[in-house]
């Protein structure tokens, strides 16, 4: 028989991602990559597309749809591997709702007023803050804690939902009896910044400041032809530490490739537009394997939505598990 030893079981780690629309490098560099990354950590590895929260701001079915295919089509093409990833649909595992109901029932609504995007939308005055804003850290709580991960990925602003879940589980925990890991948040300084084309804010589709790495060739090309620089003449010395195009172009560099661009930029002489079709041509070769592999997905679309299903199957024999436990712990398996 297999050593059951505490040494011999593999940590597990889970993330999810909300469908928001096109993907953009801030998306690719802030998360997606990491997770694909997470696949060679010798870890057990689930992630899901968290649409059950996206229903607090999307309420056109057609476009909920899409963006689930197409965020799922995106962690395909640049190579999460369902062999070696549970990728699975939220709402495909009923006992996401289900557990978010009991644990509902013991969390302080205290807790819940100073979750920050409730806070936010109230500061903003918002007309609109449903009980689904109110209630998210609850549902982000559930999909973390039905899986017992050992490690949630997180940038440095989604780190309060893992506490939460914490505070949650630990609350449970002591009411019924152990059921809830606690899972412990693992934050990348350098993941979750990526500046925006405008060079000052985060790249984000809200700032409309993004590059998105699976649009059309054109619209790339005019994205990063629109990054924002300063008035420095062609032939005077620049900062390579102060510019945009630097800084994005150093995701994609190696070392020696960084150190000749920002000689370059030193010596003068260099435009920022030379720096920009350099920024292009590299963006391009990165993304060619990925894109030519999207489109290939994108003609068969079932072997998506298998891959979705088969993953929501392996994940909810860990979810009714979990279940089971609560059901018992609490007094509902009679």
């Amino acid at each position: 028989m297999p050593s059951t030893s505490k040494s011999s079981v593999k940590k597990r780690i889970l993330s999810g991602v909300q469908p928001s629309g096109i993907q953009h490098l801030g998306n690719y560099f802030g998360a997606m990559k990491g997770h694909v990354e997470l696949q060679q950590s010798g870890m057990e590895s689930f992630i899901f597309i968290a649409d059950l929260h996206s229903l607090t701001t999307v309420r056109d079915q057609k476009k909920l749809k899409d963006m689930v295919i197409n965020l799922a089509l995106d962690y395909l093409a640049i190579g999460l591997d369902p062999d070696k990833t549970v990728f699975f649909r939220q709402s495909d595992i009923p006992e996401h709702a289900e557990l978010t109901w009991v644990l509902n029932c013991v969390t302080p609504v205290s807790m819940l007023e100073q979750a920050h995007a409730y806070k936010d939308a109230v500061t903003k005055g918002s007309k609109d803050a449903t009980a689904g804003l109110f209630d998210y850290p609850v549902l982000m709580a559930v999909d973390i804690l039905i899986y017992k991960p050992d490690i949630v990925p997180v940038g440095k602003d989604q780190k309060q939902h893992v506490e939460i879940a914490r505070d949650i589980a630990g609350k449970f925990n002591r009411i019924y009896g152990d059921v809830f890991k606690l899972p412990e948040p693992m934050i990348h300084e350098l993941r979750g910044f990526v500046v925006g084309t405008d060079g000052v804010n985060k790249m984000s589709k809200s700032y409309g400041n993004v590059i998105n790495m699976f649009a059309d060739e054109k619209v790339i090309k005019k994205q990063v032809m629109g990054i924002v620089t300063d008035s420095t003449p062609v032939e005077a010395p620049k900062n390579p530490d102060m510019d945009t195009v630097f800084k994005l172009y150093s995701l994609f560099a190696v070392e020696d490739e960084k150190k000749s661009l920002a000689n370059k930029y030193i010596a003068g002489g260099f435009g920022y537009g030379d720096a920009k079709k350099l920024l292009l041509e590299k963006m391009l070769e990165h993304f060619k394997p990925f894109r030519d592999e999207r489109e290939r997905l994108c003609q068969n679309l079932d072997f998506v939505k298998d891959i979705l299903k088969t993953g929501a199957q392996k994940a909810r024999e860990f979810a009714s598990a979990t279940k089971a436990e609560v059901w018992e712990k609490v007094g509902l398996n009679i």
